[in-house]
């Protein structure tokens, strides 16, 4: 059969409108969907045919109708399928920026959902009768845990520096050391929020040094702030030096300026006792006079995406007038499990215990030794693959602790001459996809972050692509 020939034996849109099975497809997926499906899937079929010399009888056998309409099916299916899904975490990093951040609480996650699924007071005074202010409770929760006169929320940590910054000082001059000029992930910097916030950047310092007299040298009429931001995602260790907190306060104070810092993660408790590097707490902050502050809700702090936003009420107020609040402002899904995460921390321990974050950072390693043996014990693997539980280290994630890690287990899996890359391809197919490392061409599955209710999900997922790939 010559090229032409089979170009006209492929059936016409007719042809495959009149299939039973067409019909089907249609009602699941529309018509639109279907017709658009159907003519990209004879498209590679044309195209396949003008590429090809000879081996025509094997193209012939593909324009059968029904061949052909399974195919469309199959590319429907999974585009349904595509989208945020729940996954498997077994990479051994708690807070994954790219996995979601941090679990929610049970009481979080709880009444979100009754939120969502009902009408709600989210603006509606109920004492009243009359319209409400939706910050109300969270403002109470934020001043009572971190001794700030006021507080704010908005959908993320950067939008809160945007709007602070913008607010406050809008074409004038903020000071920054040039050490603490960080990229806060996805190639946002803080120099280009500064900018779109209209802040003018004035760098002072070196790289790893800077002083109190770099910030007061540059001090002049047209400085609207002086910004200090925690280098929470990385560390400049050796020769550095870095101004404290209270002494910045003191002499922006002098000079009528206010002071704004960036705490990033955030962390309303110390928690070096667990093993961890110190950080500075947002209460400590408050303490040292620094006029605003701002911190992620979805790292540390264990709850929803949010940028929070606590400081003097002066500022507070202002930054709560602005236009901009009105397109930055959270809704009632985030306010409601934020409300609940924050409710968690007036008892440290019901934090520790209930905010998977914190469980997770303060667990002991014990506990991650028994979930990979409990895990061990349900892989069926072939005699020739080589199954381990060895020691691991896991880690914070989210920008928080860059040098710190976690005493953790995994379950590693020798493939042989069988691909790891193929091997973990394979698990991030499946319906709920596994995220593992791969080290040394094996398969780590680091059990920090793998919950006892999952171990039976995974166990199945780990055998399932045993078997498929054996």
């Amino acid at each position: 059969m010559q090229k032409k020939d089979l170009l006209r034996s492929i059936p016409a849109i007719n042809d495959f409108l009149k299939s039973e099975k067409a019909e089907k497809i249609i009602n699941k997926y529309t018509r639109n969907r279907f017709l658009e499906s159907l003519s990209s899937e004879l498209d590679k079929i044309r195209n396949k045919i003008l590429a090809k010399e000879s081996g025509f009888d094997l193209i012939k056998e593909e324009l059968a109708i029904n061949q052909v309409l399974n195919k469309v099916e199959k590319e429907l299916n999974s585009e349904e399928d595509q989208g945020i899904k729940k996954v498997i975490n077994a990479g051994g990093i708690i807070v994954h920026t790219n996995l979601g951040r941090s679990v929610l609480a049970e009481n979080a996650l709880e009444k979100a959902i009754s939120i969502a699924g009902e009408y709600s007071s989210l603006e509606f005074d109920l004492e009243t009768g009359k319209r409400g202010y939706r910050y109300n409770r969270i403002k109470k929760l934020l001043k009572d845990l971190t001794g700030a006169e006021s507080a704010v929320v908005v959908n993320n940590n950067a939008a809160a520096v945007m709007i602070v910054l913008k607010t406050v000082a809008e074409a004038k001059e903020v000071i920054l050391a040039r050490g603490e000029m960080v990229e806060i992930g996805g190639s946002f910097r803080v120099p280009e929020v500064m900018e779109s916030s209209g802040a003018i950047l004035k760098e002072v310092g070196s790289t790893n040094k800077v002083y109190l007299k770099d910030y007061l040298a540059a001090v002049n009429e047209k400085t609207g702030a002086l910004l200090k931001v925690h280098t929470s995602n990385y560390r400049i260790q050796g020769f550095t030096h870095f101004v404290e907190a209270k002494e910045m306060v003191e002499a922006a104070h002098k000079h009528n300026l206010p002071v704004i810092e960036d705490l990033g993660s955030g962390i309303l408790f110390d928690l070096s006792q667990y093993g961890l590097a110190y950080e500075p707490t947002v209460q400590e902050a408050v303490k040292a006079g620094i006029d605003i502050l701002t911190f992620s809700g979805d790292k540390l702090l264990g709850g929803p995406q949010a940028g929070i936003i606590v400081g003097k009420e002066e500022y507070i107020s202002e930054i709560e007038a602005h236009p901009l609040m009105r397109a930055l402002r959270v809704d009632k899904m985030t306010l409601a499990s934020l409300e609940e995460t924050l409710k968690l921390y007036y008892n440290f321990e019901e934090a520790i215990e209930k905010i998977p974050t914190l469980n997770l950072i303060t667990e002991k390693a014990e506990k991650v030794k028994l979930r990979a043996e409990k895990l061990l014990a349900q892989i069926k693997a072939p005699k020739n693959i080589e199954l381990k539980i060895n020691k691991s280290e896991a880690k914070v994630g989210g920008g928080a602790y860059p040098l710190s890690t976690f005493a953790s287990y995994a379950l590693v899996i020798d493939l042989g001459e069988k691909s790891a890359e193929n091997f973990s391809y394979q698990l991030r197919q499946l319906k709920t996809p596994v995220i593992a490392r791969i080290q040394n061409e094996k398969l780590v599955f680091d059990l920090k972050t793998v919950a006892e209710r999952h171990l039976p999900e995974l166990a199945c997922a780990i055998n399932k692509v045993l078997t498929e790939v054996f």
